[in-house]
């Protein structure tokens, strides 16, 4: 069984079956990618994944606890971590603040110790968050506001936003888009040393096929809201169901 199982989800919206069916297991300290061209339905299964939509049918669960019907912030007490499409930053702090800001979750309508509450004082928090910011390359930037800098340090602060928490589980969407080659480079290299470094599990939604044969463990492909095929990047490659779905049946002849 794998940290993240998903069995049997499904999820229309009116008449579109966006998912049907989908079967997913993740393995404990993999990086596991899902790819498949527009429309595939890998937004809506990562939304599913996070909370911010409950499947029609099937079930979600995490280290053995279901995700469903459970709120986002619920979901990342958990130890569910996620970096969206767009860098989510508080643009008019500085770097060191947006690190301390995951420390503190609002509950009951107030903000409380969240990651840390072993912790008790401040300068332990910043010196937690000053380490992770040594981790991801950053301390340099540390008083720098978060508004000011390049797409690529935006993107590498999020996941330093995300590591300072300790997630067991890092679902990244996208964590390229819009960047330069040479950013998108920095973030493999980044990904790579996070994995490398630390206990966690990461699970990616990606159109960059550099960056997910460069990562991935393990791949799975969906097509039309349904898993077509999962294997290792090696075996996907030359898959001609892949290269259907990706460039229609021209692909297959």
């Amino acid at each position: 069984m794998g940290i993240l199982e998903v069995k049997g989800v499904g999820k229309r919206f009116g008449g579109l079956q966006a998912l049907g069916d989908v079967n997913l297991s993740v393995a404990e300290n993999t990086v596991h990618a899902i790819i498949g061209p527009n429309g595939a339905g890998k937004s809506t299964l990562l939304n599913c994944l996070v909370g911010k939509l409950i499947p029609d049918t099937g079930s979600v669960t995490f280290e053995g606890q279901s995700v469903l019907g459970r709120k986002p912030h619920e979901i990342n007490q958990m130890g569910i971590s996620r970096v969206f499409q767009t860098p989510e930053i508080f643009t008019d702090l500085t770097v060191i603040e947006n690190i301390l800001i995951p420390c503190f979750a609002k509950r009951d309508g107030a903000f409380r110790m969240h990651a840390y509450e072993s912790f008790t004082n401040e300068r332990e928090l910043i010196e937690k968050a000053e380490q992770i910011l040594i981790d991801v390359n950053m301390i340099d930037k540390r008083e720098m506001h978060a508004g000011s800098m390049s797409r690529g340090d935006k993107r590498r602060l999020e996941m330093a936003m995300c590591l300072v928490q300790e997630p067991r589980l890092l679902l990244l969407d996208e964590p390229t888009a819009g960047m330069a080659r040479a950013d998108t480079n920095n973030t493999i290299d980044l990904l790579k040393e996070i994995r490398d470094k630390r206990d966690i599990t990461m699970c990616i939604i990606e159109h960059d096929m550099h960056v997910v044969f460069s990562l991935a463990e393990r791949i799975t492909v969906l097509a039309q809201g349904t898993p077509l095929v999962e294997d290792t990047p090696e075996n996907i490659r030359g898959n001609p169901k892949v290269k259907e779905a990706y460039l229609g049946e021209q692909a297959a002849a």
